[in-house]
């Protein structure tokens, strides 16, 4: 269990440093890298809230998110969640297991040859199939996000390390809301009361096992766009693979390369998120 003295620590001086994240993909918040006794951890920290009956219901549910992941044979590095109280605000976070940065999904489908970023994308595929295969959304309501920015390929194997927010136990109009509430950008929760369910369905691909596939089958186009048949090939083998159930979705979705919406895209450029080579 991590020292919560030494995080919120950390994350005191972290926060009055110029340090750079270790990435700026996040929509939510841009993690760090502990140092010291924290050396071995990736830090994520989110909008603190003053509403505690909310924090409750968020830190069960990421206990509940995680949970269903593993229980579904998901891979990840271990992760806490805590509601730190800090300047009078509880806030969340996350810790969870530093995986290399050379085993980050996106830079080994960026830097490597063709050939391998395939079996990198066979490692996400298997990911994702678990996940579906073992899920019935007739039962429960649960998403998932297994893009490539959120997995790793660690020994040839897929490790998904997005955990929030978690997606398990909200309504489709709450997580539409969360959306703003907790996104790190002030613009953001700005503009989306003039949103609406724009802002809402860019949620729906996580609820979705054909376009979970064919969002990874999309994202690997953009990043390499000379390789675009060859990533719409392997998706089209998955679809009559592991993700058969979903067979005839998959295939009508991958009959040209997919694209990101406008509104994401846009979104995206509006609010400063690092998109290329993806977008």
């Amino acid at each position: 269990m991590t020292d919560l003295n030494a995080l919120r620590d950390q994350i005191t001086r972290h926060l009055s440093d110029s340090n750079e994240p270790i990435s700026k993909l996040g929509f939510f918040c841009a993690p760090f890298r502990g140092k010291g006794v924290l050396d071995d951890k990736v830090i994520k920290v989110y909008r603190g809230l003053s509403d505690n009956a909310q924090l409750d219901r968020l830190a069960s549910a990421h206990t509940d998110y995680v949970d269903a992941l593993t229980g579904r044979g998901v891979r990840l590095p271990q992760t806490e969640f805590h509601l730190l109280e800090m300047d009078g605000v509880r806030v969340p976070v996350v810790v969870q297991e530093g995986l290399p940065d050379e085993t980050m999904m996106r830079r080994r489908m960026i830097d490597d040859p063709l050939e391998g970023t395939l079996k990198h994308m066979d490692a996400a595929g298997e990911v994702v199939a678990t996940f579906w295969t073992q899920t019935d959304l007739d039962k429960t309501r649960i998403g998932f996000h297994p893009s490539i920015r959120n997995l790793a390929i660690v020994d040839g194997q897929g490790v998904f390390f997005d955990t929030f927010p978690p997606l398990i136990h909200y309504s489709r109009d709450e997580m539409g809301a969360m959306l703003a509430t907790f996104s790190d950008k002030p613009m953001m929760r700005v503009f989306a009361p003039f949103l609406g369910n724009k802002l809402t369905a860019v949620q729906d691909e996580w609820y979705s096992a054909p376009e979970t596939l064919i969002g990874l089958v999309g994202s690997a186009c953009r990043l390499r766009p000379d390789d675009t048949a060859a990533y719409l090939d392997w998706g089209r083998a998955q679809a009559s693979g592991a993700m058969s159930p979903w067979k005839d979705e998959i295939l009508q979705g991958l009959e040209t390369p997919p694209k990101l919406s406008g509104l994401w895209t846009g979104m995206r450029k509006v609010l400063g998120l690092q998109g290329e080579p993806n977008v």
